[in-house]
């Protein structure tokens, strides 16, 4: 995630829209036209067309918070995400919008004294696991069943006994490796002088059979890889649909990076996917999801970026305040959720996502 900029604040967080079973949106007193609002699109080539309906609406799933990330569906039919500041995850079914664990990430007894005490982006193993960057708790974790309380088994903490910074975003690999990025935001300043920051760089990691490891054993310390280490802020991450490519998005300064996968699941030389350092509006390139044909959806400056898989911007979906991060959801996949600043939303596309 990038740095949140405060919203005004809106009392306690309230649901604007359920999930019914079908996992089709609806509106609580359908008649409220503040519950649906029309998509302003930058379209900058005729490709888009075929991803978005013709006249396409924003649909606010929950509201009231202050920086929400790290959406992610769960297969038996709710959204779950994360509201950073609260220390919290959350949870949005067919009942409304509650808190399914809190505290999230940091569990120390005085209070932070940062801005961003929770937990960050989330994803689904194989088996259906939600696995967790742990942010403030600098670690990765996988909680073994849908209970909060039930056996929660930490993945990764630190790499050569120095602990992780801040675990930002992740994504299971093909091979059941677990990759993912470790900025500072989660550290009390943000910045790479903190002085709680034990590693010198902001690295990019890949936790090898992390599919494999036993419910609440210790990690593999000695196991983990750092496969990038050379950019200033790695964020977003994500798999093109045949595993030959991983994305990962940069937030200061703004850009994707694209890097070959090996047959042994280290990365090839990268190269700037696109490049978005120009661009000086609100956000900056922060999560990315996938659809089937290899199309990014990736939050940045001005809202959600639509690039196709040879890096050419197809179109910007504008969103009011910055976009954090986003998810695949509903029973067709064809559902995109947003984490944007305050509020969650989602949007009908005419493209299938690719879903963990």
């Amino acid at each position: 995630m990038f740095r949140f900029v405060p919203a005004i604040a809106t009392g306690v967080p309230c649901l604007l829209l359920a999930l019914n079973i079908n996992t089709q949106p609806f509106m609580k007193g359908s008649n409220n036209p503040s519950m649906e609002i029309p998509v302003q699109i930058e379209r900058l080539d005729p490709a888009a067309d075929a991803l978005l309906p013709q006249h396409p609406v924003w649909h606010r799933v929950a509201t009231g918070f202050t920086w929400v990330e790290g959406p992610i569906w769960i297969h038996s039919g709710y959204l779950m995400f994360a509201d950073i500041p609260s220390n919290s995850i959350r949870k949005v079914d067919s009942h409304g919008d509650s808190i399914w664990l809190q505290p999230s990430g940091y569990r120390g007894q005085e209070p932070y004294g940062g801005k961003e005490s929770g937990s960050n982006g989330m994803t689904l193993d194989p088996a259906g696991r939600l696995t967790v960057a742990g942010h403030a708790a600098r670690n990765v974790m996988r909680f073994e069943s849908m209970d909060p309380h039930g056996t929660v088994t930490i993945l990764a903490d630190s790499y050569q006994g120095k602990k992780l910074n801040s675990p930002n975003d992740l994504v299971y690999g093909p091979d059941g490796s677990l990759y993912f990025t470790d900025p500072p935001y989660g550290l009390r300043t943000q910045n790479d002088s903190d002085p709680h920051k034990e590693l010198k760089i902001n690295g990019v990691y890949r936790i090898p059979n992390a599919t494999k490891q036993k419910p609440g054993s210790q990690p593999d310390r000695n196991a983990l890889q750092l496969l990038v280490s050379d950019l200033p802020r790695p964020n977003g991450i994500a798999f093109s649909p045949d595993g030959k490519w991983l994305y990962v998005s940069n937030s200061e300064p703004k850009f994707w990076m694209r890097y070959s996968v090996k047959e042994d699941g280290t990365l090839g030389a990268g190269s700037i996917f696109l490049d978005a350092s120009n661009d000086k509006r609100n956000g900056a390139p922060d999560g990315i999801k996938v659809d089937a044909k290899g199309n990014l959806f990736a939050a940045g400056p001005g809202g959600v970026w639509i690039i196709s898989p040879t890096g050419k911007h197809l179109a910007t979906l504008l969103t009011e305040k910055s976009t954090a991060n986003m998810a695949w959801g509903g029973a067709d996949g064809r559902t995109l959720y947003t984490t944007t600043t305050d509020s969650v939303f989602s949007i009908r596309l005419n493209t299938t996502g690719l879903r963990p």
